[in-house]
């Protein structure tokens, strides 16, 4: 067996190559990172294999710096290994004493623990692939968190400029209120506005639903408000709602792609009620495969769910704390799609109100739905059936 650690950088790779009884094969060499390093890289590990030797390469979970390499290794056949590097950090440490770390110890560090066998599993084509959808829902969550943060700062421009309108409205974050603030960015513009103009500018945009009487109210509002006529946040609040309508289009268009690959993985879980495509989509790519896993524990450990310990002697810790470790998207998705599914499914509706009776907190309550919800989705993804109400 030949074990092929790498310690993966943005400009080069450092890469270590022993086998099975613990000789060297290659000390620690650098390769660059680009196709001509890949094919170096590639040539050594042959030159050390002898024909039919098995060959493991492992490398450190790195986001984008890992994924050429990562691609460039499954497409060569060899069987490769994604660590996590807290793992590996921890594994480092348990060999030494002395707090050293280098790029060559990593890569090392990496070959050993595939030498090691530590309850490691190999990156299959199917967690490879599932990368693009990964990175569809992550900017998704980015740009959708982008908007939030616009749509306040529109609905602190309101209040500057013109206070009362949000009492007149059922929402300031629909079309018919952009429409108005873009083409009237302040109460003092509204209540000079032409009146006629001002109407068909409503009721346009409303679809009919704004009528020339709830024209005349917001204008008569207008003329009477407190709001400041400030032409510098007149001007940055017709930009933010520019920018909150192209930031609509770019997100409908990255949800139709994320529609597009959902559509054709027919995962159980969206039968689960309360889990929306696109939460569930978060879910599925975030987790990846799930074969990884070899138990709902170890999935919630991943998601930083499962709860910390620390027992020293006769000292417990009294409040185990959620460990947010893992993937703080998933323990996103996980989290919110629990909030859904507690108000869509009446058994997880039902044990909300179990933890909310004994005295627990809404969002401590929320943190053990989720750890049931994990559950399910573990135990439907392993069984490939659909969602039961008896769950």
């Amino acid at each position: 067996m030949i074990f092929v650690g790498i310690d993966v950088a943005k400009d080069k790779h450092d890469c270590f190559i022993l086998n099975s009884e613990g000789t060297v094969l290659a000390d620690v060499f650098t390769i660059a990172n680009n196709r001509i390093g890949f094919e170096t890289l590639l040539s050594r590990i042959q030159s050390c294999s002898q024909g039919e030797s098995k060959i493991k390469v492992g490398l450190e979970a790195t986001e984008h710096y890992s994924y050429n390499l990562l691609g460039f290794l499954l497409d060569s056949g060899l069987a490769t290994y994604v660590i996590n590097p807290l793992h590996t950090n921890l594994y480092r440490k348990s060999l030494s004493l002395r707090r050293t770390k280098t790029d060559r110890i990593d890569a090392r560090t990496i070959a050993m623990m595939l030498m090691s066998d530590v309850d490691l599993k190999s990156y299959s084509n199917t967690a490879y692939h599932n990368e693009e959808l990964k990175s569809l829902t992550r900017y998704r969550f980015d740009k959708v968190k982008e908007r939030a943060k616009l749509k306040s700062s529109v609905a602190r421009l309101v209040n500057i400029l013109f206070p009362e309108l949000e009492k007149l409205v059922s929402s300031l974050h629909i079309a018919v209120v952009y429409a108005l603030l873009s083409n009237y960015p302040g109460a003092s513009y509204i209540a000079n506005a032409n009146t006629e103009e001002l109407a068909e500018t409503l009721c346009t945009a409303s679809k009919g639903r704004y009528t020339k009487s709830k024209t005349a109210e917001i204008q008569v509002a207008a003329g009477v408000s407190i709001g400041s006529k400030m032409p510098a946040k007149s001007m940055e609040l017709k930009h933010t709602i520019a920018l909150i309508r192209e930031l609509d289009k770019e997100i409908s268009e990255v949800e139709s792609a994320i529609d597009k690959i959902t559509s054709q993985m027919d995962s159980p879980i969206f039968t689960i009620p309360g889990i929306g495509r696109h939460m569930g989509a978060m879910i599925l790519a975030e987790v990846g495969d799930f074969s990884n896993f070899a138990s709902a524990d170890k999935l919630l450990a991943y998601a930083g769910l499962s709860p910390s310990t620390y027992q020293s002697g006769q000292l417990q810790n009294c409040y185990a704390h959620m460990e947010k470790r893992g993937s703080r998207y998933l323990r996103y998705a996980l989290f919110n799609a629990a909030k859904y599914v507690c108000l869509w499914c009446p058994t997880f509706s039902a044990y909300l109100e179990k933890k909310r009776s004994e005295g627990k907190h809404y969002n401590v309550a929320i943190s053990h739905a989720a750890k049931k919800l994990v559950r399910l989705i573990f135990a439907m993804q392993r069984s490939g059936k659909a969602f039961l109400a008896d769950y």
